[in-house]
């Protein structure tokens, strides 16, 4: 059902996963998009696929949001119209290495900081604005259960979390006298993304950690951010935390066997 309220959505880190998935979801539902990612052919190919199956106009922006000269210089490409954004979904994210902290990569730090914090702050300074001037908007920040708990060896991802977390609550304080929804949703596990193989390096072997218990589904997570823009204006849904069945917190799985 169309929300009269949204007309626009950004979505970021779109290429694949959650982001990917709520692509398809708001284009399902007649919304017009602007997704970004840094691999130009998938995000031409996401949007070549939702505009012939949805009808729905679509513009791409490829740039690596931990680039904040790239970051600038994509918004600037897109027409005024563009720009007037309902519903942000900073999604892009990411997690690098899983070492203790005596043994972590520097690099890997630098990555996950970058991408987790400093880009979503990028993104997000320059569409605050806009949704400010129109006294409207949804800011709907992706965290996760890391983002409440730690667990051994995510120590670096798991402050970029704590971090979204609390720049969530920050934004909401900031931003509700204007009229702005700001959100987000804390998800466990969740396969179909590239999450494992990209924080094992591309490592498959490594990365098939979900052989052993069912989590939630990048269409799962979607499917909360849609509801959260789709509520009535009158309503801000702070923050949902959510987990698959098997999954009770950070350190602790039903590794019995999946029960799809």
């Amino acid at each position: 059902m169309k929300v009269p309220f949204i007309k626009l959505v950004m979505i970021t880190g779109a290429t694949s996963g959650i982001g990917s998935a709520a692509a398809k979801i708001f284009a399902k539902n007649g919304f017009n998009l602007v997704i970004t990612g840094r691999r130009k052919d998938r995000l031409e190919d996401l949007k070549k696929k939702l505009q012939t199956k949805y009808g729905v106009e679509i513009v791409t922006l490829c740039f690596d949001i931990r680039d904040n000269e790239a970051v600038k210089k994509a918004w600037k490409s897109l027409k005024m119209d563009w720009r007037q954004i309902d519903v942000l979904v900073n999604n892009a994210g990411l997690a690098k290495g899983f070492h203790p902290i005596h043994e972590g990569l520097l690099e890997d730090w630098e990555t996950m900081i970058d991408t987790n914090i400093k880009g979503l702050l990028y993104i997000t300074r320059l569409v605050s604005p806009v949704m400010v001037k129109n006294q409207k908007g949804h800011i709907i920040n992706v965290c996760s259960t890391a983002g409440h708990e730690v667990y051994p060896n995510g120590n670096v991802y798991s402050a970029t979390k704590f971090g979204v977390d609390a720049l969530t609550r920050s934004m909401r304080l900031d931003l509700y006298k204007h009229g702005i929804r700001v959100s987000q949703v804390s998800p466990g596990h969740v396969e179909e993304t590239e999450f494992a193989l990209v924080r094992f390096d591309g490592d498959e072997k490594r990365s098939k950690i979900y052989e052993d218990f069912t989590p939630l589904k990048s269409k799962d997570v979607a499917e909360i951010i849609y509801f959260m823009a789709s509520r009535s204006k009158h309503i801000n849904i702070q923050d949902v935390l959510v987990m698959g069945t098997q999954q009770a917190g950070s350190n602790f799985i039903d590794r019995s066997g999946r029960k799809d």
